[in-house]
């Protein structure tokens, strides 16, 4: 019998240790989700932020009559879209 419950509790010890250790690396995993989250906004963030930079050289360039022919379309193209869109958020408001 003395043998038995030494092989049990060898047994529960192991099963202690283990865990343990999956307790650790569970709150470690918890960490990481949390940091690949902030990245993800933070990746978020820089691309709008990239997005509203490259606007502010358009239209810096187009105040300064420096616009290529292509960038002048693209830049009509984009003021259209942005009225049609305006036009279409008015109309909603008078429904």
């Amino acid at each position: 019998m003395g043998e038995l419950e030494s092989g049990i509790k060898r047994i529960n010890e192991k099963l202690q240790l283990l865990l343990k250790q999956y307790y650790r690396i569970e709150q470690e995993n918890t960490k990481y989700r949390q940091q690949l989250a902030d990245q993800k906004q933070q990746h978020v963030t820089m691309t709008e932020r990239m997005e509203q930079m490259e606007q502010q050289v358009v239209i810096l360039k187009a105040a300064t009559s420096q616009l290529s022919e292509p960038d002048k379309k693209e830049l009509d193209k984009k003021l259209n879209h942005y009225l049609k869109e305006i036009d279409r958020c008015i109309n909603m408001l008078n429904e």
